[in-house]
């Protein structure tokens, strides 16, 4: 009897995890024909299959294949990258407050290209390499500084905080410095938005979601294990030190291209894991429901924010909007309970 219940637990939470990750995909393929659809013109369903499949239609073939197309492709991506690696993070240090716009990483790119906007007039290509090797340092420089003595995920919080902290102050001090047209444009990267997207933006981003998804989805079992503790997870056979390290790696690249092609989108990462715990359950990897989570956010909020409020915002701005008030409260939960981070 007990074996059968088992069974039955299981079999249902299978079903459920499928019946959301199939509704999630569903949901996406929506809000991204929306996406495509939806503007100061509106092309039908028809037209703007044409565009896709290279058919010339006036005014929807640059509207959509060069405007609209790249915008949500690029939010599509930057939201999946943003949502697997935020959960990565949660779930290896069994923390929702673990999350890369938390522990600074996230402000190890913005440092970098704010740096790169203002002090050596880089153009946006460049920006975007120097964001990219601004969040590897960052997150390289955390994890070294955790690791004295043995890993331990609170050390990790506790540094990250810290460094974020030192890097915001590095990005208040070059904005006070900076020339009102090159405050313009560090502030728009800053916000997180999608504005501007173009296939040369968008494919970075995808190749390394093809590359990188695939091994962090195959890691999904031993980064549960993680989660059980080191001495649990080596009982079952995972390689601790050589999994973390590839985890870790693989998340902050993902994020490191997401963050270089569209800016700090704020709080996509941290939300994405606990939406997709409440509503898939509990079993199984987070990492796929996460990314799919992270990128229905990302598309959502853009429609919003270009449609939705009556002027225009940048993505960025309306997931902050959404993610302080989940921060604030998940903050008076654990205080309430006596954790701690």
């Amino acid at each position: 009897m007990t074996a059968q219940l088992i069974r039955a637990g299981r079999k249902s939470r299978l079903r459920r995890r499928a019946s959301v990750t199939c509704l999630l995909v569903a949901l996406i393929a929506v809000v991204y024909a929306l996406s495509l659809m939806i503007g100061q013109t509106f092309y039908s369903p028809g037209e703007v299959l044409a565009v896709i499949f290279g058919q010339t239609v006036p005014g929807a073939s640059f509207t959509v294949g060069e405007l609209r197309l790249p915008r949500a492709t690029l939010g599509l991506f930057a939201g999946f990258a943003l949502g697997l690696a935020g959960a990565t993070f949660q779930t290896m240090l069994r923390n929702p407050l673990a999350s890369p716009d938390i522990i600074g990483i996230t402000s190890g790119a913005s440092a970098a290209a704010v740096i790169g906007i203002i002090v050596l007039a880089l153009d946006d290509s460049a920006v975007s390499l120097l964001a990219l090797g601004g969040a590897l340092l960052a997150a390289a420089v955390i994890y070294l500084l955790s690791n004295r003595g043995g890993f331990a995920g609170t050390r990790l919080i506790l540094i990250g905080i810290g460094i974020a902290a030192m890097l915001d102050s590095v990005v208040t001090y070059v904005l006070s410095r900076a020339a009102a047209w090159d405050l313009q444009t560090a502030m728009q990267w800053l916000s997180g938005s999608l504005n501007g997207a173009t296939w040369s933006t968008v494919l970075p981003v995808l190749g390394a979601c093809v590359l990188i998804v695939p091994i962090m989805l195959s890691q999904g079992r031993n980064l549960g294990a993680l989660r059980l503790g080191d001495d649990t997870a080596a009982a079952l056979g995972v390689h601790i030190s050589g999994t973390r390290v590839l985890l870790i790696v693989g998340a902050v690249t993902l994020l490191a291209f997401a963050t270089a092609a569209a800016g700090p989108i704020a709080f996509v990462a941290f939300m994405a894991g606990p939406i997709a715990a409440r509503v898939v359950g509990s079993g199984g990897s987070l990492l796929l429901p996460a990314g799919l989570v992270g990128a229905l956010l990302v598309l959502v909020a853009d429609l919003i924010g270009q449609f939705a409020v009556g002027n225009r915002y940048p993505v960025g701005v309306i997931t902050g909007i959404l993610g302080a008030p989940y921060l604030i409260y998940l903050l008076v939960r654990t205080n309430r309970s006596g954790g701690s981070l």
